[in-house]
């Protein structure tokens, strides 16, 4: 599933084929996506400016002239492509070269300067819905997302709050899209081999004056904006399913240290552990035993 950095490379890159353009002309190829597409779906876009595109979580925020904001989640599968006018129908090309199938197109945007700005999402877990910018976070979708993790940076401060009253495993509580917003599987192995805490261990235990505790929130503090912004600047991760609007791959996963790295030598200087495998609420986690504590 697309994470924070494959969202964020997302939003910079249909930013400038969107922002001050009108959309002309709105395609609905299917009825649904993940649920069913509002009737007035392409009433509510067409002959709208697109004045900004934000990111909120996981979420992409399409503000538009008149108040309303357009709402993109992009699932498991979801993709957006841009295609200037006059430019040639180039099929998007992923990780392990996986092509875009025409088939997947399931909304365009006509835009006024005559681009076309395509979803594609083979699985359909993604959605869309257009709905008045003013009180979006009391949005049944958006309400309860938690803190984003970059802006500002999260502090120890707040990490000592967040897992204060978590009663579950350091993991777990990061996955929680209620406490921390956008984080994902890949991010959150990677950012706790980065700070040398074990995802087994329980949140709680970084939470209080003691000295482990007050280290390891410190430590998680700065791996968890080093991981995103490094993943941003690289474009994100492809290893199915995403790739930018540009139809470029993310290139992150090249520098996974313990991500999908099961039975390899931990890459930390001096480590002699091996990165494990271990599954939690049905989702791998990998990590080392040897260094995370």
């Amino acid at each position: 599933m697309p994470e924070l950095p494959e969202v964020e490379t997302t939003r910079r890159g249909l930013a400038p084929a969107m922002e001050g353009k009108t959309i002309a002309q709105v395609v609905l190829n299917r009825p649904d996506l993940r649920f069913p597409i509002q009737a007035d779906f392409r009433a509510r876009l067409g002959g709208r400016t697109v004045e900004r595109i934000d990111r909120r979580a996981k979420y992409l925020l399409i503000r538009l002239s008149g108040g309303d904001v357009l709402v993109a989640h992009l699932g498991m599968s979801g993709s957006f492509r841009v295609e200037t006018a006059g430019a040639a129908n180039a099929t998007a090309t992923l990780y392990r070269d996986i092509p875009r199938h025409v088939a997947h197109d399931h909304v365009v945007f006509e835009m006024s300067d005559g681009a076309r700005v395509t979803y594609n999402d083979p699985r359909r877990f993604g959605f869309m819905f257009v709905t008045a910018g003013e009180g979006l976070e009391r949005h049944p979708r958006m309400r309860g997302i938690g803190l984003e993790p970059l802006e500002p940076p999260l502090g120890a401060d707040v990490l000592d709050r967040l897992f204060a009253s978590a009663g579950t495993s350091l993991k777990a509580a990061l996955l929680d899209q209620k406490r921390v917003a956008g984080l994902g599987n890949i991010y959150v192995c990677e950012a706790l081999h980065r700070a040398g805490l074990s995802p087994l261990r329980r949140a709680a235990t970084l939470s209080g004056p003691d000295r482990f505790a007050r280290d390891g929130r410190r430590k998680l503090a700065t791996a968890i904006p080093d991981v995103l912004i490094e993943a941003i600047e690289a474009g994100g991760s492809s290893l199915k399913d995403f790739s930018g609007a540009d139809g470029k791959p993310g290139y992150f996963q090249h520098s996974f240290r313990v991500y999908d790295r099961e039975g390899a030598a931990c890459p930390k200087q001096g480590c002699n552990g091996v990165i494990e495998r271990v599954v939690q609420s049905g989702r791998s986690t990998f990590f080392c035993r040897t260094c995370q504590h």
